[in-house]
């Protein structure tokens, strides 16, 4: 299915509109920021010129899709592969026909089950994504935490509404333990890393450089933390399945032992915040 009404991409956060407000409610935030040279808008052919989606394999069953150049965010999309169907997580702000053709080839003829992003920031080209993955005889549904579905900006007969906990495939389950956003989500993946779990994370629990240590924030370019609290609520929500592996939505990876990575980092976490090493500032 090929979408033919007109849509506008936010160039700051590339996630697509119907309607073009005078600026966009999700870069007009706290969490996000408007350029100083004001709101800018997009099509799909004007982004189009150029640029390219790469996809390559991050493990097997796990791909890893990027616009090249960059849209937006810059997020990684990623693709979960099972014998029952497809995931496509956190999708990006852009998309052409040969990266349609790329995922459906992948997906193989079991097909994407859903197209979810992490949180708003993530929402990407979600709806077009549908849209483009689609058979005539089946939409694929784009899955938007409830508590977070006033940012959906482009409506459509595909978003669906959820809350809680869901197992979108066998062995692949979506929570939402929130802090981010409130209905900030991750997935469980029981067959990744070899059978050891995968976490895939969004920002909800950031991968840091370090690749032994994770981030919780409300906002990341704007530096402003979460609580203590809420750090260690998400890290013990996002434990209570076993996972080896984490990735965050760009290219960032915890490579192993990512399960106690998480909780040893929201205890440092709520340590810094708590004020228990003051002396060291």
């Amino acid at each position: 299915m090929t979408s033919t009404e007109p849509f506008w991409i936010c160039r700051t956060c590339a996630v697509e509109h119907a309607e073009r407000p005078a600026v966009c409610a999700i870069c007009a935030d706290e969490r996000q920021w408007v350029p100083p040279s004001g709101q800018a808008w997009a099509t799909l052919a004007e982004l189009a010129p150029g640029r390219h989606v790469e996809i390559a394999a991050l493990e097997p069953d796990l791909y890893a899709l990027t616009a090249v150049p960059g849209v937006g965010i810059g997020q990684q999309a990623k693709l979960l592969r099972t014998a029952a169907g497809s995931l496509l997580w956190d999708p990006l702000g852009y998309l052409d026909d040969d990266a349609v053709t790329a995922v459906r080839d992948l997906a193989g003829p079991p097909g994407v089950v859903a197209v979810v992003a992490s949180h708003p920031h993530m929402y990407g080209v979600q709806v077009e994504w549908s849209r483009r993955i689609s058979d005539p005889e089946r939409t694929v549904p784009v899955l938007v935490s409830a508590a977070d579905a006033g940012w959906v900006a482009r409506p459509d007969p595909a978003v669906e509404p959820w809350d809680g906990e869901r197992e979108i495939l066998p062995g692949v389950v979506l929570s939402q333990p929130g802090g981010h956003f409130p209905g900030s989500a991750v997935a469980h993946w029981d067959a990744g890393a070899d059978g050891r779990g995968v976490l895939l994370a969004g920002d909800t629990v950031m991968a840091n450089p370090d690749r032994t240590s994770v981030s919780f924030m409300r906002s990341y370019p704007n530096r402003l933390p979460l609580s203590g609290a809420v750090a260690e609520r998400v890290a013990a929500h996002v434990a209570r399945r076993p996972f080896d592996r984490l990735y965050n939505n760009f290219d960032g990876v915890v490579p192993r032992d990512a399960r106690d990575v998480v909780l040893r980092s929201a205890a440092r976490h709520a340590a810094w915040v708590r004020g228990d090493h003051d002396d060291l500032t």
